[in-house]
């Protein structure tokens, strides 16, 4: 309940759908993929279509998942995952109470927390953005327990694709092929400007020199406004975000599935894909009376559950808990170690001489300056991600076919989205 915080419900500005993300009417999600998930749903509901699915796993458990994966039924797993995989770098998620980064942007002033993120806002007053770009800048945090546990599915060929909500890049740091990441939400890694006249494109060192500095981002040849290509609310999403994926297992983490579209691709994989939770608390349930009529959502406890599994706690101690399960744990353990030592290693030159931030220090260094700003924008919704297209050639997961690369074109927006 924050009704009684400064922000009041931030999540309702005057007109705003709730929780829903970037402009998709010409998607296939806002036209005929969408259709064709509600065909899907009603054959289903109707039993109309003789595509009863049959449980795939022997236990609705990890240990259930865990045999699964070590079967030869277990080729592509794709990951879903959002700002709670991050947290344990030192990395805030957005809606926990008290540390989330939606209940500490009082600082900035903002007529809301969204419109921190909100691109109308960004264009008038983009200030606090990159004030709060320079706390959570990429290359001062480490990949996390989690991250290297996709890494390690990555390298024994299981993963098909991760689809990260997440800005921070450290999918990236912590060596995911490109080819198998989906940034949702866009990267820190390229910036262009926004003027359509111009759409000059910079390096993420240009980027940072300019934040790092205390500077708003001009662009050289026309002086707009430069903005790094992370999706705001209100832009639209990368185009992979909503290709179909022939996926045997897909693992969900950190994320509280409360944004649109990306909430919705948990129910766009193949109806007998096992689906595993990894979370601090259940999510992604449907509500009852949709429930009801056979409409989407995870289903952990009702006597029609037949592939969903809820593991609760911190996303890494569930990674640990499932690479024990896989016989797996020693090896994620040593690579964690190894890739840690090798980032302390290079220092700050790993990302241009900035300074490192430990592993779990979650102090925030210098102040960000206080700047009154207006109502003006409204926040529309969050960021989401997708499930991209069938990939993979079967050994060889660093090449899916159909491996178009994943840009957010003049998509950006925001990242650990909408956890």
């Amino acid at each position: 309940d924050t009704s009684g915080t400064p922000w009041g419900h931030f999540g309702d500005p005057p007109g705003t759908p709730r929780e829903s993300f970037g402009d998709t009417s010409g998607t296939p999600w806002g036209r005929s993929g969408g259709l064709e998930l509600l065909r899907a749903l009603l054959s289903r509901t109707l039993g109309l279509g003789g595509d009863r699915a049959e449980p795939v796993l022997d236990e609705l458990s990890l240990a259930g998942v865990g045999r699964f994966i070590k079967s030869d039924r277990c080729k592509n797993i794709v990951c879903m995952v959002g700002a709670g995989i991050s947290t344990s770098a030192g990395i805030p998620d957005f809606r926990s109470p008290g540390t989330g980064l939606y209940s500490n942007l009082q600082s900035y002033n903002l007529p809301y927390p969204e419109a921190i993120f909100e691109i109308g806002f960004f264009k008038k007053h983009p200030e606090p953005f990159f004030a709060l770009a320079r706390e959570l800048y990429p290359g001062q945090f480490k990949p996390t327990v989690c991250h290297y546990f996709m890494r390690l599915l990555q390298d024994k060929g299981l993963l098909l694709r991760c689809y990260t909500q997440n800005i921070d890049t450290l999918e990236r740091v912590a060596g995911l092929d490109p080819e198998l990441l989906v940034e949702a939400h866009g990267t820190f890694f390229t910036s262009h400007c926004l003027r359509a006249s111009c759409r000059q494109s910079y390096s993420l060192a240009w980027m940072r020199e300019r934040i790092f500095s205390s500077l708003v981002p001009k662009c050289e040849k026309c002086q707009g406004l430069v903005k790094p290509d992370i999706v705001f609310f209100g832009e639209n999403l990368p185009s992979r975000f909503f290709a179909l994926l022939e996926s045997t297992l897909l693992i969900i983490m950190g994320t509280s599935l409360q944004v649109q579209p990306f909430a919705s691709l948990i129910s766009r994989v193949p109806t007998n894909t096992p689906r595993l939770l990894i979370n601090k608390e259940k999510t992604g349930q449907s509500d009852p009376l949709m429930s009801l009529m056979g409409f989407g959502g995870m289903d952990f406890d009702s006597d029609k559950a037949y592939r969903d599994v809820a593991w609760l706690g911190d996303c890494d101690s569930g990674c640990l808990a499932l690479a024990e399960l896989l016989g797996w744990k020693e090896e994620l353990e040593e690579l964690v170690q190894r890739e840690h030592a090798a980032i302390d290693a290079k220092g700050g030159d790993r990302d241009g001489g900035i300074p490192q931030k430990p592993q779990g220090d979650e102090d925030k260094d210098g102040g960000s300056p206080k700047k009154s700003l207006g109502d003006e924008g409204k926040a529309q919704s969050e960021p989401k991600k997708g499930l991209g297209s069938k990939a993979k050639a079967e050994k060889d997961p660093k090449k899916p076919q159909g491996g178009d690369k994943d840009k957010a074109e003049n998509d950006p927006e925001k990242s650990r989205g909408g956890q």
